[in-house]
């Protein structure tokens, strides 16, 4: 598969540059508040570009159609050859011509944007800036600093501009304790999940005039919509991906739309707000959609609409299967993209989804967690869970899990689940970024996507890397297993009988004596409570009334692989070998 790089060098070198107009704000802004200006110039230049050749053709055209008392703006985006336009007499360069009203200036010029371009300002509060840094004497330097760098997509590819945005906003987090990776995930790994996400449409993806959609209700900066446009730009040049996506932070959403503006996407599919709480897009389904959803972010301030909406709706709303704890919404986000998934008998969908490691085991049969893990395997939706390496993210060093979703597997597929340990691939990077230190090459993305293709059991010297389950062998009955109220608490004492009701004449439960056992689903209970249990306590029975169905996918478990200890005479002579060493330095001193 087809994988896009950035150029490094031209990154780096650009954020480089960005970053030290930082320099000239030193003193009057904090460092957390850095990206208030540096973010929106930089969004501001790579616009201010992009039009710069068609400027004089849009202005001719507004004047011609005005004259003619038609309403412009249709035929300015025409002329522009963009999904915006700007109608000022002014560029960045210009402005820099009129040092003492370059506020008003810049505010004109702004304003001259078609509305979806001020829509993004108004995301940045850039208004706000421009007084701050008029005060402060800084904004004619600030502005002036922008006019000397090219960021034309002819000098700076998408690619490299979404990866410069993403480098300023790690820094920015960092200066600001937030989260830095809450916004934006690695490139290498949006390549990984988009070639699995596409492989095994590879042929219909290369039809001539084929349209899918692609959702992302984390969209971030848009890296993840950016990267899988490129990726079906390389199968079919001809084939149209239509992007949509929601996103929390202002600032994130901005660029975001800033991105898909200037790529040629609609940006009323980018919407504000909080996908959870309020889903911008409610109603829509979508042929693919990515997301890497912020690690064990908790959901007490959205409770009480998720709440109303699971009980409200059941099944026909979001969160029917069930709502996990509080403390890790990580699998609303799942529950979201299932709901998001084009029915099957419309063609149906596949996603993918970063996810840390407690949603794959977190809580017994019955609990909210297990009742959706057991929704999505009972209904057949799991092709694959990929083990990360750890050290992958910026903000956390944890372990991570990419999941495959689907509700139109491939025959090969149907009922089973293939779980992919790919934690050995990675290769150390030259820098560390935040808790960033290990990355995927290319050559590990092929061999994840070929283990994931072949659908496959495979073992490289002697330890497994593939291995493909029934999705019933995670599901388990729990079952309480109850022991007898003996008279005065004695082992040996008579049992104490029930007296009225349903257990009239029955022996008591002994509720400290309580336990439950988990039974693998494809066991029969009565064989295994006989060999298991009634050896140990002949006189225990099952509540039948309390057993439970769960399901947990003990990921590490099927992968571990037993390496015998040493033997004792190797061990006896290396600590000899180290006592001895110990003696020397000893003797040493006292000499």
């Amino acid at each position: 598969m087809a994988t896009t790089n950035t150029n490094t060098a031209t990154t780096t070198n650009l954020s480089s540059f960005i970053w030290s107009v930082a320099d000239l704000l030193r003193g009057d802004y904090k460092p957390s508040e850095y990206g208030k200006v540096i973010l929106p110039f930089t969004v501001l230049r790579r616009l201010d570009c992009v039009l710069d050749s068609t400027k004089t053709a849009v202005l001719a055209e507004k004047r011609a159609r005005e004259q003619a008392g038609l309403n412009p703006e249709p035929f300015l985006l025409r002329k522009s050859g963009q999904f915006f336009y700007n109608t000022s007499i002014f560029d960045l360069k210009t402005l820099m011509g009129d040092q003492d009203h370059i506020g008003e200036n810049l505010r004109a010029y702004l304003q001259a944007f078609s509305p979806a371009v001020r829509d993004i300002y108004e995301s940045f509060e850039f208004h706000a800036q421009i007084d701050k840094l008029a005060k402060s004497g800084l904004l004619y330097l600030i502005a002036e600093k922008f006019t000397t760098i090219d960021l034309h997509p002819k000098a700076v590819s998408n690619a490299d501009m979404g990866a410069v945005f993403e480098e300023l906003i790690r820094k920015f987090a960092e200066l600001s304790n937030e989260t830095a990776g809450e916004h934006f995930t690695p490139r290498e790994v949006i390549r990984l999940m988009v070639n699995l996400l596409f492989i095994e449409d590879d042929a219909a993806l290369s039809k001539p005039g084929v349209v899918r959609s692609l959702y992302d209700p984390t969209a971030g900066t848009g890296g993840m919509l950016s990267v899988a446009g490129e990726h079906l730009a390389t199968l079919n040049p001809d084939a149209r991906l239509v992007m949509y996506g929601q996103e929390l932070n202002p600032e994130s959403y901005a660029i975001c739309k800033a991105d898909m503006l200037i790529k040629g996407q609609d940006i009323a599919n980018i919407i504000f707000g909080n996908t959870l709480s309020a889903d911008g897009l409610s109603g829509k389904v979508f042929d693919y959609a990515l997301s890497n959803p912020p690690f064990g972010v908790e959901w007490k301030k959205i409770e009480k609409d998720i709440r109303k909406e699971a009980e409200q709706k059941g099944f026909d709303g979001r969160f029917g299967p069930g709502l996990p704890r509080i403390s890790d919404g990580s699998l609303l986000f799942l529950l979201h993209l299932i709901a998001k998934m084009r029915p099957a008998v419309d063609g149906g969908s596949r996603f993918g989804i970063v996810l840390n490691g407690s949603p794959l085991f977190t809580g017994g049969a019955g609990s909210g967690e297990s009742e959706i893990r057991r929704y999505v395997l009972e209904n057949d939706l799991v092709e694959s869970i990929i083990a990360l390496p750890t050290d992958m993210f910026y903000n956390t060093g944890i372990s991570t899990y990419v999941w495959i979703v689907s509700n139109r597997k491939p025959a090969a597929r149907k009922g089973k689940l293939q779980l992919i340990d790919a934690s050995s691939f990675w290769q150390k990077m030259r820098k560390t970024l935040g808790s960033k230190r290990k990355e995927l090459s290319p050559a590990h993305i092929d061999e994840i996507t070929r283990l994931f293709g072949e659908f496959n059991e495979v073992t490289q010297d002697g330890v497994p890397i593939s291995r493909i389950f029934n999705n019933a062998d995670f599901g388990y009955s729990t079952i309480t297993v109850e022991r007898p109220l003996r008279e005065n608490g004695d082992p040996a004492g008579q049992i104490v009988l029930g007296a009225k009701g349903k257990g009239k004449g029955k022996p008591m439960p002994d509720s400290s004596l309580r336990d439950t056992e988990n039974v693998p689903l494809g066991e029969d209970i009565a064989a295994y409570f006989a060999r298991e249990v009634l050896p140990h306590a002949p006189d225990a029975w099952i509540d039948a009334e309390k057993t439970k169905i769960g399901y947990e996918i003990p990921f590490n478990r099927h992968f571990y692989v037993f390496k015998p200890p040493r033997p004792l005479t190797e061990i006896d002579a290396e600590l000899k070998g180290v006592t001895d060493r110990i003696l020397k330095m000893i003797a040493g001193l006292t000499q």
